[in-house]
């Protein structure tokens, strides 16, 4: 099968080593294209919730394959979030094309880009850090529940529902939270001359104009893979989009072997890692299309 080319893909909030991570459905969409480049916007491994009892095979196929595009030379940008902060302290660490940056700012054909998580801006997250932590486990236990109701739901014939959602849209302090979030990441862009801001962090995939006190900018935000099962994707030719797993019929076909076993040690898993890398450290993590600003 040929794979669909794309200049930059953008994943964040994917959470691996959690119940509510689709890993599986996130293999298939990297199995169905060819990026130019990654950039891997936070939470990808949830350090916070990670249990060495809960690690499907899926998850680390994830790893590998991710690991396998550096190992082809693919540049991969790693921007620690709130659940994988412990990677903060490795700012600057370069590994093959691997690098791991607090935040980016890119030049991409000639537009200035400026990435990150966007953690930095949630007031619980900075203040209450223990209340965010127990915020995640509810999260958690809620998307198990409701992994149970679309089970009971789908048998019934009446499809499938997104409890989370449906929480976060009726509560209005959730709304008000994730517009302020929004409004204020586009301020600052705009004081400091991006044409483009693209986070993560409030699982709500978005792409649209903001105008400011300091003018407008294109605010994106990439979803996740717990509830959306969104990307964002650049081609020089169409720009900037939101990718849909739940719209991608070819990526939903593609057959994904189960390799490995949950029971896999960490020494095995790393091991494995390793091997899968095969990378030298001096490699580059330059592109034609990107650069940084």
């Amino acid at each position: 099968m040929s794979k669909r080319e794309v200049d930059v893909v953008v994943l964040s909030d994917i959470h691996l080593g959690t119940y509510g991570c689709h890993a599986l459905e996130l293999l298939q969409y990297l199995k169905s294209i060819k990026p130019k480049a990654v950039v891997l916007n936070g939470d990808i491994i949830d350090v916070w919730q990670f249990n060495k009892r809960y690690w499907p095979a899926t998850h680390m196929m994830v790893v590998k394959y991710l690991v396998g595009l550096i190992a082809k030379q693919v540049p991969v940008y790693y921007i620690p979030g709130n659940h994988d902060e412990m990677l903060r302290k490795f700012k600057n660490f370069r590994l093959g094309s691997l690098k791991i940056t607090n935040k980016l700012a890119l030049k991409i054909n000639g537009e200035k880009v400026w990435i990150f998580h966007g953690d930095v801006f949630d007031v619980v997250m900075q203040y209450s850090r223990w209340l965010a932590k127990l915020g995640a486990i509810g999260y958690d236990t809620l998307i198990l529940i409701n992994s149970f109701v679309n089970f009971i739901s789908q048998k019934m014939g009446r499809g499938k529902i997104s409890l989370s959602k449906k929480v976060k849209n009726s509560v209005k302090s959730a709304v008000k939270f994730i517009n302020k979030f929004e409004d204020t990441v586009c301020e600052i862009a705009a004081e400091h001359k991006y044409d483009y801001v693209i986070c993560g962090h409030i699982h709500h995939p978005e792409m649209k104009k903001v105008d400011t006190k300091h003018g407008s900018v294109i605010y994106l935000n990439s979803g996740d893979w717990i509830e959306n099962l969104t990307a964002l994707e650049y081609n020089n030719d169409t720009g900037w989009s939101i990718y849909r797993y739940s719209e991608d019929l070819v990526a939903q076909s593609i057959d994904v072997e189960k390799k490995g076993s949950k029971k896999d040690s960490a020494k095995e898993m790393l091991a494995s890692l390793m091997h899968e890398m095969n990378i030298k450290s001096n490699g580059n993590i330059s592109d034609g299309t990107i650069e940084a600003a």
